[in-house]
């Protein structure tokens, strides 16, 4: 990559790196990755991301109704460049999908949709593999070695970003279930003349025989307290 060329991917992923850190969840990071990955990945036209749900594969937020028909196709395949790129941890590249023969069906059905070239790279941390960034083009050959730098540059920055959105949320959830619990444990409190060490071993006693979430249990408590209140106004 020239030096200029360089300077341009370091500024843009600087400048994306402060707009991602200033999306409020998940799907908002996710939306700007691909965005950026059409953007700026010499010779792209779409993106989308398809994501590891467990076992499953999730197609999300693709730029293009293209993108959808595709990865949804390779999952339903369950083979082709985005879950291969997944599955052996690495690059890969389609140079045109109407001579490739790795992965017949999909070459040919991309090929119809219009799209020659597909670049797809895993999305991974240290914690583990998150998905693939999968970048498409409606030209034979046009992804070249600036291409495939500028797109592991942009999913290596990608994968933390989203890693860390995860983390945001989990602790956000994670607040928010403590905080009804204690609540919960307060009402019981109030209501049974329980101290709190009784009132949360109750909770945890109905969340095992209902086999419910302490949480879950907490929230189904309190909302049934607030609509008793409301009942008696």
């Amino acid at each position: 990559m020239h030096r200029e060329s360089s300077h341009v991917l370091a500024q843009t992923l600087g400048d994306l790196a402060v707009e991602m850190q200033a999306k409020a969840d998940s799907q908002d990071t996710l939306q700007t990755i691909v965005n950026a990955a059409a953007d700026i990945v010499p010779g792209a036209r779409w993106a989308g991301i398809s994501l590891l749900d467990g076992e499953r594969v999730v197609v999300k937020v693709p730029t293009d109704p293209i993108v959808a028909k595709l990865e949804d196709l390779q999952v339903e395949l369950g083979d082709g460049p985005c879950l291969t790129a997944l599955r052996d941890q690495r690059t890969v590249r389609i140079e045109d999908t109407k001579s490739d023969t790795r992965w017949p069906q999909f070459a040919d059905q991309a090929a119809e949709l219009g799209v020659r070239s597909v670049l797809s790279f895993q999305l991974s941390v240290q914690q583990g593999n998150l998905g693939a960034l999968n970048v498409y083009g409606t030209e034979a050959g046009v992804f070249g070695d600036d291409s495939v730098e500028t797109g592991a540059i942009l999913a290596q920055h990608a994968a933390v970003a989203m890693a860390g959105s995860a983390a945001a949320v989990q602790f956000q959830t994670g607040l928010a279930s403590r905080d009804v619990i204690g609540q919960a444990k307060g009402l019981l409190m109030q209501r049974d003349n329980l101290t709190g060490v009784q009132a949360f071993a109750m909770l945890t006693r109905a969340s095992q025989e209902t086999n419910m979430k302490l949480a879950d249990v907490a929230r189904w408590l309190v909302s049934e307290h607030e609509e008793g209140l409301s009942r008696s106004d």
